[in-house]
């Protein structure tokens, strides 16, 4: 008679145990001799054979600075984020580099009347944007990475990532010559890496090929890779006013694909990102666990303002423990494969974490 897959499963676990006087395999009892649990039983052994770790320096800050505000904004979707002053921009930003943030993602907010059709707030040196990166890097110099969000929505009359053609279209190539100036005047302000975010077909070379003609050949770029269409980006949309109408679903990712993912990301890589991006995280966690297995460069993964609200709310009405929630969400990001993660809870989790 074969041995059945259970009489393997036994042998199996036997294997390798000292063998008791008769031969046969020490054991406490009948069963079962491999007990998992030992490596359980105290905080300080779980701490020993934790396979994952979570540390300040593997999250990063997404911040709003907006123009035409005396005083920091509260967003109503997302309790406890504010669309900053310049003033409480440095603040905030220097109490999370302190805290041991490993950078701060930097979006701009301008007033609707600044809004145009070409975005051009996003471009001009005195657009918030740019004044917020020139007045981090000033607070800030190196002591932190600092990133920004290289997009139009947020200048745009319209709301969309891009230049609309006649019929209403996003137009790619014209928007990856936007995006090019847009860079270019990022790096000027004092950002490090750039975050090319509109998923526009060969956006990354474009931008790469702008910022080494200009002279910016150290800055670096952080490519949204594999950024879906969502509708966890819901509050996101109420902390930089966006003014959008309809969806962005011919230029983000189909939540049904996997594969076009990995497509994004060899394309994106071959244009030469220098760290690559999977958004939303959550409720991606298989395409990052994949992203993360392809890549020879860092991956990050950006838990979106609909996860945080999620969190938050489900906290406030009692329903589960808050601060355990954010960490192990963060934790469960971490485990899946990104090397960096963007969260609303940067600076408070690393001061737990620290």
């Amino acid at each position: 008679m074969f041995p059945t897959h259970r009489d393997n499963l036994f042998s199996a676990r036997h294997d390798g145990f000292p063998a008791s006087r008769d031969g046969s395999p020490a054991r406490s009892g009948d069963f079962p001799a491999r007990r998992p649990r030992r490596l359980r039983g105290t905080v300080a052994l779980r701490r020993l054979v934790a396979e994952t770790s979570l540390e300040p320096r593997h999250l990063v800050l997404p911040m709003f600075v907006a123009d035409g505000i005396d005083d920091p904004r509260p967003i109503s979707s997302m309790p406890g984020v504010v669309q900053h002053t310049l003033d409480s921009l440095r603040s905030a930003a220097t109490d999370a580099v302190e805290a041991g943030v490993g950078g701060l993602m930097l979006f701009g907010v301008p007033r609707e009347e600044d809004k145009d059709e070409a975005g051009s707030g996003a471009t001009d040196p005195d657009g918030i944007l740019n004044r917020g990166l020139g007045a981090l890097k000033t607070e800030l110099g190196d002591a932190t990475v600092l990133m920004a969000d290289t997009c139009l929505d947020e200048f745009t009359s319209h709301g969309h990532c891009g230049v609309l053609s006649d019929d209403g279209r996003v137009d790619n190539d014209a928007t990856l010559a936007r995006y090019v100036e847009m860079a270019i005047a990022q790096a000027e302000a004092g950002a490090h890496l750039l975050g090319p975010s509109g998923m526009m077909d060969g956006q990354v070379a474009a931008i790469r090929k702008g910022l080494d003609a200009a002279g910016h050949t150290d800055v670096g770029q952080l490519a949204y890779s594999a950024k879906y269409a969502s509708v966890f980006y819901g509050p996101f949309r109420e902390a930089v006013s966006s003014s959008l109408e309809g969806d962005r679903r011919t230029y983000q990712q189909d939540s049904a694909n996997r594969r076009e993912s990995l497509l994004e990301v060899d394309l994106d890589l071959a244009e030469g990102a220098d760290l690559v991006l999977v958004k939303p995280a959550m409720s991606y966690l298989d395409v990052l666990r994949e992203v993360a297995d392809r890549s020879p460069v860092p991956v990050a993964a950006y838990q979106i303002s609909g996860e945080y609200a999620m969190i938050t709310a489900a906290a406030q009405n009692g329903w589960i423990d808050r601060d355990a929630a954010v960490l192990e969400s963060l934790l469960s990001i971490r485990r899946a494969g990104a090397d960096i993660v963007l969260t609303y809870w940067a600076a408070e989790a690393a001061g737990w974490l620290s």
